[in-house]
């Protein structure tokens, strides 16, 4: 799959950048051989600066795996993600590390979330018979990760106030909206591509404890002022990896674990996978960097304005188009896009509010898949991709919705 899609690229951003040359706009090649080499070095400084995290991480999970801690927070989800993820045995060490990931992107702690998501790829890899091909559970996993689980869009919120809006947090609900559409169609999509069966009594009843937790949350972040619901959050989030530190190490001790020796063993296997990951980084930054310096994506968004102009629809959700093309393939640039959106039509505006649901409630997909997979040496992801876009595109089509049901 990996294969075509970037093979995709490439023809596309070859075209664009002949129909550019055409058009007079020689820069493009200048615009387009720097795209290579910053995708070179993007990829060097991303795979670098995950070395730190990493190695942090992966060491402090092993000295949680021996302490039993883990395996304790695995306990509470296991009967559920038994029955997502029927290949892994009960008892894995991997139901922890996902547990732990899921909280961590909950909470909108990227800095965790990501060494998180690998260890638990790791761990689901140790069970892979095939190892250059993705599992069914690994793309469950990878699936629920690019469809953006986070209950607190910190973040947004903040960019929000920083241009000026009158309630930064009133895109909330919206957001939350969109990205649970886009949850509960990746697992939908996955579950009837794998065979999962949804309709029993423990999945059901987690459905019901976990809606009700969202609902409730919802009802009382509603009450909050966009300051206090990031300070609530912030807080909340970091307690709760700090209290997973000091549980890890402490209980370690009592059950006299060589602490140190634990974490450095863990820590360098967090390195070397730090440093595996950059030629899978590069493969896909250099093909998006290109996409992206040709105008390709560009051309896709004027092609989409002309098409809703000739069906006369509402075209206003065009202005933030931009945010949601660049979403799947770079956060980044995203974000660039949602501020200008921001900038040049007000952050208030319909097509500010939109973008900015765009950026809160969908995933970088390519980018995700690359790392997650990449750190394990997964080449065939087979229907990863498909399932991933499909989260993806149901996030974008339910924030529009949300849009116009709340902003008119």
């Amino acid at each position: 799959m990996l294969n075509r899609v970037w093979l995709v690229f490439f023809i596309t951003a070859a075209v664009a950048i002949l129909v550019r040359l055409f058009d007079g706009q020689t820069d493009v090649l200048s615009q387009s051989v720097e795209a290579l080499f910053h995708s070179a070095k993007l990829a060097a400084e991303i795979a670098l600066g995950l070395v730190g995290v990493l190695a942090l991480w992966m060491g402090l999970m092993r000295v949680g795996e021996k302490a039993g801690v883990v395996g304790a927070i695995a306990w509470l989800f296991e009967p559920l993600l038994s029955r997502l993820m029927p290949e892994v045995p009960r008892g894995h060490a991997a139901f922890g590390s996902i547990t732990m990931n899921l909280t961590a992107n909950v909470f909108g702690l990227d800095n965790a979330a990501t060494p998180l998501g690998l260890k638990a790829m790791q761990d689901l890899q140790s069970l892979n018979p095939n190892k250059a091909v993705a599992s069914n559970a690994q793309i469950l996993f990878l699936v629920l990760n690019t469809s953006s689980v986070t209950l607190v869009p910190v973040t947004v919120f903040l960019y929000r106030a920083q241009q000026g809006a009158s309630a930064p947090a009133d895109v909330f609900l919206p957001i939350l909206l969109a990205t649970s559409a886009s949850t509960l169609v990746g697992l939908l999509v996955v579950a009837m591509v794998q065979r999962l069966s949804l309709l029993n009594t423990i999945v059901l009843g987690y459905g019901a404890v976990l809606l009700g937790t969202l609902v409730a949350s919802v009802f009382y972040l509603g009450t909050l002022s966009a300051q206090t619901i990031a300070t609530v959050s912030t807080t909340l989030g970091n307690g709760v990896l700090l209290l997973l530190v000091f549980a890890f190490v402490l209980t370690a001790a009592v059950r006299k674990v060589a602490i140190y020796d634990e974490f450095i063993e863990g820590a360098r296997e967090g390195f070397n996978q730090a440093i595996q990951l950059i030629p899978y980084l590069l493969a896909m930054l250099l093909a998006i960097g290109l996409l992206r310096a040709s105008g390709a994506l560009g051309y896709l968004l004027q092609l989409t304005g002309e098409l809703v102009g000739l069906l006369g629809l509402d075209s206003r959700f065009v202005d933030a188009l931009p945010t949601a093309l660049m979403k799947p393939f770079s956060g980044s640039g995203a974000r660039a896009m949602m501020l200008e959106t921001m900038d040049h039509h007000g952050v208030d505006s319909f097509a500010g509010r939109l973008a900015a649901i765009f950026q809160g409630s969908t995933e970088t997909t390519f980018y995700v898949l690359a790392v997650y997979f990449g750190s394990v040496g997964i080449r065939q992801t087979r229907h990863a991709l498909g399932c991933g876009l499909a989260a993806d595109g149901a996030g974008l089509l339910a924030a529009i919705f949300v849009c116009y049901w709340f902003y008119g």
